[in-house]
């Protein structure tokens, strides 16, 4: 029998159902796994070994009294939430040193969702402070890195737990995605990552979002496994069920074209592109059919979507005698974002809407839009915050202050990510290509497939289509 973490998602969950395999036993194993592993990746800050001990032993005298038409559909699974999201008695760090670090009273609403759905909470994950970036590194704990390269950060906000599902740390687990942040590390670490469309999902929307950019999804080894998780995120919409059709066949709009390029002009690295043709190989192999699409983006999108993206970090609850223990990225947009007039949120949030307008109809000529998931390989740790230290955290004092050339750095990595969320549209990222040449050699580039409102169930069949 393989080892627990190398099963599937689908697999791990049939076990537990079925009484092969107690909530015990697999929650001791990822446990174990975790603390074999989690001191060279980083993808933990907090692991709750005790409780999860106790919940999964509750767990299994349920089970001993339960018909199987009565468990919970993710009955026994280990899971973790990402360090931003309340767990009942587990600290928030928010990847802050700026907060004061308590336990949480109560559950996320997110939260509440899953444990309805019978996992086992095995801890929290890295994030970058506030979720604000796209690689996992803080003040409070060491860096998350890629478990194909240690070297190499597993992207962010979700990082931790993009990190944990690839090194075998958790079968799956959940992310928040606000400008790319389920995507980007998905297509970092070689997962599937799936954003659905805004308000599928209310459990993981946020108070402190106004343009509503956030969208809980699943970072998972397989469409399938996506699907699962998709089944508890969203009950009723039958994900799994619909994997078994094939899609019909989808004109597909290939582009390299990003709201950002006006502002921070870029070139795709060779081995975006090489994904890219990788995954229209695939697609055309499939029976779909692909042609290039030029889609024109309004050029005031970067200043409009960054002051939307960081007006929750303006109001956040923060001493100010600890405001000098934000990062420097961190605390310059806080600042700007205090600056701001209401009126200038107003002004940026009815472009905004105007953008998804025009854009929608645009990407409205195809089925699905096709483009690389991210423009450059996974990046070193430290390459964005300038310290290229990799060592496991820096003091304060030592941390350049270059926000505006780390915010550059993201928006060139990741240029295809946050105009989907401002869209509200569901996308996926695909792991289509490996730079070693097979799957799972060097490091993974992927592909991001952008649908219409309603397609999550269609992305994860062409996903599954054509192999993942």
């Amino acid at each position: 029998m393989a080892e627990l973490h190398d099963l599937s998602a689908m697999q791990l969950r049939n076990l537990l159902r079925s009484g092969t395999v107690s909530a015990a036993d697999a929650a001791a194993h990822f446990l174990a796994r975790i603390g074999q592993q989690n001191p060279r990746l980083g993808a933990f800050i907090t692991v709750t070994g005790d409780q999860a001990m106790e919940q999964a032993r509750a767990a299994d005298a349920r089970y001993s009294r339960a018909l199987d038409s009565d468990l919970p559909l993710l009955h026994g699974m280990p899971l973790a939430f990402k360090d931003l999201t309340d767990v009942a008695g587990v600290v928030t760090t928010h990847g802050s040193a700026a907060l004061e670090h308590k336990p949480a009273p109560s559950d996320a609403p997110l939260v509440s969702l899953f444990k309805d759905a019978g996992v086992i909470p095995l801890g929290k994950t890295q994030v970058p402070e506030f979720g604000l970036t796209a690689y996992s590194e803080n003040r409070i704990a060491p860096p998350s890195r890629n478990p194909h390269a240690p070297s190499r950060s597993s992207g962010g906000s979700s990082g931790g737990s993009a990190a944990a599902v690839a090194a075998g740390l958790l079968p799956f687990a959940p992310g928040t995605d606000g400008g790319g942040s389920v995507r980007i590390p998905a297509a970092a670490c070689g997962l599937v990552g799936l954003k659905p469309g805004r308000g599928l999902v209310l459990a993981g929307e946020s108070a402190g979002d106004p343009a509503r950019l956030v969208a809980p999804g699943p970072l998972a080894r397989s469409a399938e496994d996506a699907a699962l998780m998709m089944d508890a995120l969203a009950p009723g919409n039958g994900y799994l069920q619909a994997l078994r059709q094939e899609p019909s066949r989808l004109r597909i709009g290939v582009t390299l074209d990003s709201p950002w390029s006006g502002t921070f002009p870029f070139t795709p690295d060779a081995e975006a592109l090489d994904a890219l043709r990788a995954g229209k190989a695939l697609l055309e192999h499939a029976g779909h059919v692909l042609a290039d699409a030029a889609i024109r983006y309004d050029n005031r999108y970067p200043d409009a979507f960054t002051t939307a993206w960081t007006a929750g970090v303006g109001t956040a609850r923060i001493s100010p005698t600890r405001e000098a223990l934000l990062a420097p990225l961190t605390r310059t947009f806080r600042r700007r974002a205090q600056q701001r007039s209401p009126a200038k949120l107003a002004e940026a949030l009815a472009f905004l809407r105007q953008f998804q307008h025009d854009t929608v109809a645009q990407y409205g000529q195809w089925d699905l839009m096709l483009m690389p998931a991210l423009a450059q390989t996974p990046r070193p740790v430290g390459w964005f915050t300038g310290t290229g230290h990799g060592s496991e955290r820096w003091p304060a004092a030592q941390w350049p202050g270059d926000a505006d050339g780390d915010y550059r750095k993201q928006c060139e990595f990741a240029p295809w990510s946050s105009m989907v969320n401002v869209c509200g549209l569901p996308a996926i990222t695909i792991p289509v290509y490996w730079t070693g040449g097979t799957p799972g050699s060097g490091l993974p580039m992927g592909i991001q497939l952008v649908g219409p409102m309603g397609s999550e169930v269609l992305l994860l069949q062409v996903a599954h289509q054509i192999g993942y």
